[in-house]
């Protein structure tokens, strides 16, 4: 296992950073909302976002503020309660991000997520399709699992969790776990004084799980095994993790330089690669499309987006976001990639160009039945 403490490039060239941030810290152990560590980090996000970094933030919080708002001193086992203490908190935990956000010069929005909602194919692109319009436009979404209405069933569990989802919803290139711990030891250094610090390792690594053990505060619901295996889940798209200590001075700032903090868990592949070999590894596909030599010599030959105008002939029956394949006038797959069409509205565009789209469908999309950063050619 790697545990050296050089400089890493994997924080540095980031371009779309997930920040999660947990209970403990946004609460100040339980005594109310930190306003000045959220100006903190809202300050560095600023920084950031001018820089060029996309940044989500996921933030636990809102169950252990509306404790305190309700003068709750333990932690309500009842569903029906600790979604009442959620609903409370919830709104000073958006208030306290949007003033702090506003301060930096920078936008928010609040967005509550539950696990059906990216468990559902629809649902989940219009997630990712918000998300990733809010980041074109400069703001900054604060998401929370939406504990108003979840149940057991459709729990993420924890927001460690929640944030390795995020980041693979976004196809973030990093994700950041701001926790109440300087990073990941080998053993509980409250109990083992040979215990030793990891410096970067890779993410996955089965021994970091035996590694990590015990529960979270009483705040939580995370502990170390929940951020050991949401940088696990979040490794599945590519995104490296860092696990650092949240009152680290200048902690965002310092690690898209490149230096040392925390714990780094690096992604065996690479963010395109892992998305591409998915795709590939699709052993069945719920449809096709034929498409004529022209476009097949541009997706083949050219690395182009699939347009409709060269699409010929619609098989099968997918839904948008399904894994389809792209045949040339032979037959032969060319290349698969992820639909932005339903094979229904496939077949009302095949030959049209996109300025017919909107009176053809009653809205207007992307332009393209399949993108090429959504596409992988097969040899």
């Amino acid at each position: 296992m790697a545990t050296t403490t050089a400089p890493s490039t994997v924080l540095r060239d980031a371009r779309r950073v997930v920040v999660k941030v947990g209970s403990s810290l946004v609460t100040n152990e339980g005594r109310g909302l930190d306003e000045a560590a959220i100006g903190e980090w809202c300050r560095q996000m600023a920084l950031l976002v001018r820089s060029g970094v996309e940044i989500i933030m996921v933030s636990s919080g809102a169950i252990a503020e509306g404790m305190k708002r309700l003068g709750w001193t333990t932690r309500p086992s009842a569903i029906h309660e600790l979604q009442a203490a959620a609903a409370v908190g919830q709104m000073g935990l958006a208030q306290m991000y949007e003033t702090k956000l506003r301060e930096s010069g920078l936008g928010s929005a609040q967005v509550l997520l539950t696990h059906a909602d990216l468990a559902d194919r629809e649902r989940y692109l219009n997630a990712r399709s918000t998300l990733l319009t809010l980041l074109k436009l400069g703001v900054v979404p604060v998401i929370n699992e939406n504990d108003t209405v979840v149940n057991d069933e459709i729990k993420f569990g924890d927001n460690d969790t929640l944030g390795a989802l995020v980041a693979n919803l976004v196809e973030a290139d990093a994700l950041v776990i701001l926790t109440d711990q300087k990073g990941l030891f080998t053993a509980d250094p409250r109990k083992d004084a040979n215990a030793q610090f990891v410096h970067q390792a890779q993410a996955g690594d089965a021994t970091l799980e035996v590694m990590a053990g015990g529960a979270g505060s009483s705040l939580g619901r995370g502990g170390m095994i929940t951020k050991i295996l949401a940088a696990k889940r979040a490794a599945g798209s590519g995104a490296s993790t860092v696990i650092a200590w949240g009152r680290e001075p200048d902690a965002l700032i310092r690690l898209s330089r490149g230096e040392a903090i925390g714990t780094l868990l690096v992604a065996p592949t690479q963010k395109t690669q892992a998305r591409k070999q998915w795709m590939a590894d699709h052993l069945q596909m719920r449809g096709a499309v034929v498409v004529d030599a022209g476009a097949a010599a541009k997706v083949r030959d050219e690395g182009k987006s699939l347009l409709p105008i060269g699409m010929v002939q619609v098989e099968g029956d997918f839904s948008r976001g399904d894994v389809i394949a792209v045949r040339d006038p032979s037959g032969q797959e060319i290349a698969r990639g992820l639909a932005n069409y339903s094979s229904a509205e496939a077949r009302l565009l095949c030959r049209k160009p996109s300025s017919e789209f909107e009176s053809l469908l009653g809205y207007a999309a992307e332009p393209e039945m399949l993108h090429r950063d959504n596409l992988v050619l097969m040899r």
